[in-house]
């Protein structure tokens, strides 16, 4: 049907698929990690101490310490473009591009830093989307990551006077699709090492343990995935939580300390996997790959190796276009 004259070009009948990580500071300087930082441990979902107590510890001693150690460590792991996690984001938006028809576009945004979510919702709305599925890339529910990346949108939503349709990926931990990606990826990078494992462990990121007290699945679905895992592969997986923060007791074991234990054990040649990453990024290229390293063969390990995410690789991409496919059903004609 033809508009009335006079009537202001409006763009409409497309979809968008926005896919979304965490975040990353815009260069590995301590100034950018400053500013990343104060967004980040500012949200209530990440820290959650009241902020009369804990925005003076934040301003106050961590934005005035953290950033320097973080820039460093930071630029052992940057890209030529950019933060790994943006860079390789970037790469799995471009990489399904097309993937749902010419009508769908996919695109990429951070919970924390750039690109926001706000920015590309409202460029996805510009371009004619009348639907967009909001699709936080955690495998694990958690409120500090899959919750606040969809904050972060019904937030630039409720600013909108004409808001499209909008639907969020669910936590796919248990998913088929899931499982057989990341068995097809240790499989191919175990079948690439000059060593054979005595044991491969499935790191986490940590959170407080008060979380899982307060009912976040998120440990729950850790486990589950590990659990699949390990079946998938036919053989036992150690599971472990990375990346403690304060002094709260956080979920156990910890990464560093059963890197260690493990050496000390007798275990000479350990794999170490991150499977609840979408993507590699400083907590996996840089906490586990060099300082993971650094633990196991400082506590008499011999052969280490960290075994890459799922990342852009034809596998993990394949995934993705499978359980976006699945939540697309309805709003195109076929994924």
């Amino acid at each position: 049907m033809s508009r009335p004259p006079g009537h202001p070009p409006v763009a409409t009948g497309r979809t968008g698929v926005l896919l979304v990580n965490l975040g990353t500071p815009d260069a590995p300087t301590p100034a950018a990690v400053k500013r990343y930082l104060a967004e980040f441990l500012s949200d209530r979902r990440v820290v959650e101490i009241p902020p009369l107590v804990w925005q003076p510890i934040l301003r106050g001693i961590i934005l005035n310490t953290r950033p320097k150690k973080s820039a460093h460590a930071y630029s052992l792991v940057w890209r030529e473009d950019g933060s790994p996690l943006a860079a390789i984001t970037r790469e799995q938006a471009d990489a399904l591009a097309g993937a749902f028809g010419e009508g769908v576009i996919v695109d990429w945004a951070m919970r924390y830093g750039n690109p926001a979510i706000g920015e590309k919702l409202k460029a996805m709305k510009d371009a004619g989307c009348e639907r967009i599925l909001i699709a936080p890339l955690y495998p694990q529910y958690c409120g500090a990551t899959t919750a606040t990346a969809n904050d972060a949108a019904f937030a630039a939503l409720a600013d909108m006077r004409w808001q499209p349709a909008v639907r969020t990926l669910p936590p796919y931990h248990d998913d088929p699709a899931y499982i057989a990606a990341l068995k097809a990826s240790v499989e191919a990078s175990l079948a690439a090492l000059d060593f054979e494992p005595e044991a491969i462990v499935a790191s986490f990121h940590g959170m407080p343990q008060r979380t899982l007290e307060l009912g976040d699945p998120y440990h729950c679905h850790c486990r589950k995935t590990a659990r699949l895992l390990s079946d998938a592969l036919g053989r036992d997986l150690t599971v472990a939580f990375q990346s403690r923060f304060g002094r709260a007791k956080w979920l156990e074991p910890a990464t560093d300390a059963t890197l260690a234990k493990l050496a000390q054990d007798g275990v000479k040649r350990v794999a170490i996997v991150a499977p609840g990453f979408s993507a590699d990024c400083l907590e996996t290229l840089e906490e586990l790959a060099i300082r993971g390293r650094e633990t196991f063969l400082g506590a008499g390990g011999i052969d280490f190796a960290y075994l890459p995410c799922l990342n852009s690789d034809a596998a993990g991409i394949e995934m993705l276009r499978n359980i976006l496919g699945r939540e697309l059903a309805g709003w195109i004609v076929s994924a």
